[in-house]
């Protein structure tokens, strides 16, 4: 890779702090893989002293691929490139015993800890348990205790959630569990509060790159400046136009206090884009320049100006799937097999606005793909499986145990669970302990107690096994014993189990690899895989399809042919954030969108909308007013070009699909 000068004086920079301001398509994972060559083969750091710390999982993956191109196996061993929340992992597991944990304990994903919430708040609605969950993180996000959030709250409901939040965490502690947010607000308070354990990593990790910086929370942000210390030695790459998370804890303010922490940090500006026209960008920087600036940068390019950008007005939704639909068997057509349908995207800003395009592009036979489909480790089947491992792991976590003595079913229902369950929190201990117990087992039925003690003791036999045996024997031998395979033949549907089998076999066959390959045992290799759960960086297979997308899930990607659809007021800017006064996230939302795009953009908007069985007649988004005139060309609204009407879109559609079956044929 050839750097550009500013590319190159962020990669040679070790003066001590560095904030890489690096626009959208400026090649920032380029200089981060690059400096951390630098940094081994130059500099002479140890691999093992440096860390990348990401945000998805994906792009760890990207970076790791990087690097091994461009250095030797034996000078990058050690090397850590992961995500914030693995590092954290790695901390908290090393660290464990000085928070009151075991080795062992188990991370919870978003249904454990939903349904956790959901009975301490005795039996509320999704709704409300949605809104609490997400109120707690964001309090965890933001480093506060529960006890703190209490003295602070604003309200009856928030004083409410402040004891939830309390009781929450009292039961994690009881279940030797943590969730995502603790991942990284644990070790944070722990290099806090202990010195000794704070400088020990501060040795270890020498010089820190955190990648989109802007996105950093309080947690994170805390937790990268107690592991880089006074010093500051880090590099951070960040894009204050690119923050769009503050809904779920982002702080873009921590690059405004990151120059109050580290007053001698260099600022170094990427402001050459290698992915779009300068049209586009022209675009982008008239939107974004709106905003108040924390940094003043202006994005350009060396491809030339492009097409015009189009901005079409459609007459309602149905017409904008199928004009966006029927543009898009044009252009493939016109392209032949130069053009794939995975150079087409479809981006919106909320999910609800996929269904109809889904419609449209199955209507035309063109291949799609949905951003953010259900995880592999999301599956029923897996989560069965999963839920056995969870439990060899660490026997206090009792969502692991409900699941996993349930299914298969084995004669032991509600009655027996509900009576286990008195005995344990009367007695303070999990369910498994107290199913150990003579005085919990003498609750039970003679049959219910046979069924139980078979099950306690099969999983007492598999964790006595658990960090000697092979990962990928363990789960085959539980797995027959168990009688899952028949299990899903007589719940499922032919066909169903068929599919739900394979998935079970594809996980069998991955964690016998996993052992394998990283040495770990099955307790390892439980709290590896709590990781892959999280929403972000989910691996989706590489295919030949126009992707559908938001906005927010768009971030980092790109694609020759975008089409920003549902420009509108109410939706882009969305009616919540107009509400609150908060329209500069949703045009940085905008500018994310209109920075996808590599040769050609259109943006579309409707005339009326459809909304609870009512027709609604929106503006045209706010934004689109925001762009220079001389670039965009405006199609279908008074005082602009016509578009072709919906009769004639669907016979144009129509057209183009017997041409191009012809073409295949």
């Amino acid at each position: 890779m050839k750097l550009n000068p500013q590319q190159q004086a962020a990669v040679n920079y070790l003066g001590g702090p560095l904030l890489v301001l690096a626009g959208a398509g400026s090649g920032k994972t380029g200089v981060i893989t690059q400096k951390i060559k630098h940094l081994i083969l130059n500099v002479g750091y140890p691999a093992h002293q440096i860390a990348a710390i990401t945000f998805t999982n994906k792009a760890a993956k990207e970076m790791q691929e990087r690097v091994a191109k461009m250095l030797p196996k034996s000078q990058a061993r050690g090397l850590t490139i992961c995500t914030f929340h693995s590092l954290g992992m790695r901390i908290l597991r090393e660290e464990a015993g000085a928070l009151g944990y075991k080795k062992n304990f188990s991370i919870l994903d978003a249904a454990d800890s939903a349904k956790i919430i959901g009975e301490l708040l005795g039996g509320s609605g999704k709704e409300a348990v949605f809104k609490a969950q997400h109120q707690i993180s964001l309090w965890k996000n933001g480093l506060q205790s529960p006890e703190q959030t209490f003295q602070t709250a604003s309200d009856e409901w928030e004083r409410q959630i402040a004891q939830i939040y309390a009781g929450y965490q009292a039961t994690l502690e009881s279940y030797q569990a943590v969730d995502f947010d603790d991942l990284i607000r644990l070790p944070a308070l722990l290099l806090q509060q202990n010195s000794e354990i704070r400088h020990k990593w501060q040795l270890r990790l020498r010089y820190l790159l955190v990648d989109e910086c802007q996105d950093t929370n309080t947690c994170q942000f805390t937790l990268m400046k107690l592991l880089t210390g006074a010093e500051g030695m880090f590099t951070a790459v960040g894009d204050d136009d690119q923050s769009i998370y503050a809904w779920r804890g982002a702080n873009m303010e921590n690059l405004r206090k990151m120059q109050e922490d580290y007053p001698q940090m260099k600022i170094i500006k990427l402001e050459q884009n290698y992915r779009s026209t300068a049209r586009i960008l022209k675009i982008a920087n008239k939107v974004i320049e709106n905003n108040p600036k924390l940094f003043k940068k202006t994005l350009w390019s060396q491809f030339g100006m492009g097409e015009v950008v189009k901005v079409v007005a459609c007459q309602n939704e149905q017409h904008e799937a199928e004009w966006v639909v029927s543009q898009i068997v044009k252009q493939k057509l016109v392209g032949g097999d130069k053009t794939q349908y995975a150079d087409f995207a479809v981006l919106y800003r909320g999910n609800h606005q996929a269904r109809i395009f889904e419609e449209a592009l199955r209507s035309a036979r063109v291949p799609y793909q949905l951003s953010g489909g259900q995880s592999f480790f999301d599956k029923a089947e897996i989560k069965d499986v999963l839920s056995y491992i969870r439990l060899i792991a660490n026997p206090n976590d009792d969502p692991a145990f409900l699941r996993a003595v349930t299914t298969p079913k084995r004669g032991i229902g509600d009655v027996t669970l509900g009576k286990l369950n008195t005995y344990a929190h009367a007695h303070e201990c999990s369910l498994y302990e107290a199913a150990q117990t003579e005085e919990a087992l003498g609750l039970l039925t003679p049959a219910n107690r046979e069924h139980l003690q078979t099950f306690m003791n099969m999983m007492e036999a598999y964790r006595n096994r658990a960090e000697a045996a092979d990962a990928g024997e363990i789960i085959t031998s539980l797995l027959e014993e168990i009688g899952y395979e028949n299990h899903l033949l007589n719940n499922e549907e032919g066909k169903a189990a068929e599919i739900k089998w394979r998935n079970v076999s594809d996980l069998t066959s991955w964690l016998a690899r996993k052992g394998e390959q990283d040495g770990k045992n099955i307790i390892e290799i439980a709290q590896t895989i709590a990781l892959m759960t999280l929403l972000e960086g989910k691996s989706e297979e590489e295919t030949d399809a126009v992707k559908l997308s938001t906005l927010h899930a768009s971030k980092g990607l790109e694609y020759p042919y975008v089409f920003l659809v549902g420009c509108e007021e109410g939706i882009l800017p969305h009616n919540d954030s107009i509400e609150e006064g908060n329209v500069e996230e949703e045009r940085r939302l905008m500018y994310v969108g209109i920075t996808r795009a590599k040769r050609q953009l259109t943006l579309t908007h409707c005339i009326k909308r459809k909304r609870m069985g009512t027709w609604h007649f929106p503006d045209p988004s706010r934004f689109i007013d925001e762009m220079p005139p001389e670039d965009i060309k405006i199609l279908g609204r008074k005082g602009g070009e016509p578009i072709v009407s919906k009769e004639e879109g669907k016979s144009h559609l129509a057209s183009l699909r017997s041409m191009l079956a012809a073409k295949r044929g």
